[in-house]
């Protein structure tokens, strides 16, 4: 597993500059104290083997369907990190909010719009303490792979792509057309951008929450 300190002072200075937009009403304070998230629902047959539980770094390939009956808890708290103009990050994201508005999840969005804001923006998110951060973007995916083993006590769920060496609170959710794995890698399959559709993301979306949620972590899940 990878593991690289970030400079002092790095979060604190993130958390003050990183551009917030709520999904949330303005009487949502996360400042408040917050029971510790569950799933609501169980997954279905098919979503794993229990008696074989993933290991670490692992991919499934979940029965179609079988993640539909979880949903978070009442007052899950999500940041949606972004960034990318390109219409494949664009199609994660409204996945996201969307998700998000069904669901009744308390979200907030940390946009990076250029290279120099990525590590203080992935910072930031961790400093809002959510109980996940949904990475959508493949920009964020190398300086993901350097933040993430620092902060195990934070839940991430990268959409879309993957890190190459997970550690245990990184879940991924993937597909054939869509494995970025970061500058320099090989990916599982060939990129395709044709591949990243409102209903595929939403999918994904849904599907690794439900194993997040069912502290099904550190693995890649691999869709259709």
């Amino acid at each position: 597993m990878r593991s690289r300190l970030l400079p002092a002072g790095t979060l604190a200075a993130a958390v003050a500059t990183a551009v917030l937009v709520s999904g949330c009403s303005s009487g949502d304070d996360w400042s408040r104290p917050h029971a510790k998230p569950t799933a609501v629902g169980a997954l279905g047959s098919g979503f794993f083997d229990p008696a074989a539980p993933p290991a670490p770094e692992a991919t499934i390939a979940p029965r179609p369907g079988s993640w539909d009956g979880v949903h978070p808890s009442e007052g899950y708290r999500v940041v949606l990190l972004t960034a990318g103009k390109d219409s494949q990050t664009r199609t994660l994201a409204s996945a996201v909010t969307e998700w998000a508005e069904e669901e009744h999840v308390s979200l907030k969005t940390v946009t990076a719009t250029k290279p120099d804001e990525f590590i203080p923006r992935i910072s930031g998110a961790i400093g809002l303490k959510p109980d996940l951060i949904i990475s959508a973007g493949n920009d964020l995916i190398d300086p993901l792979a350097m933040i993430t083993p620092n902060h195990l006590d934070q839940q991430f769920l990268v959409v879309g792509a993957e890190l190459a060496e997970p550690t245990e609170n990184v879940t991924a959710t993937d597909w054939v057309g869509a494995s970025f794995r970061g500058e320099g890698l090989g990916m599982s399959s060939t990129y395709d951008p044709a591949t990243f559709t409102p209903e595929r993301a939403g999918r994904a979306v849904r599907a690794g929450v439900a194993a997040v949620v069912n502290g099904l972590t550190g693995i890649v899940i691999s869709l259709d």
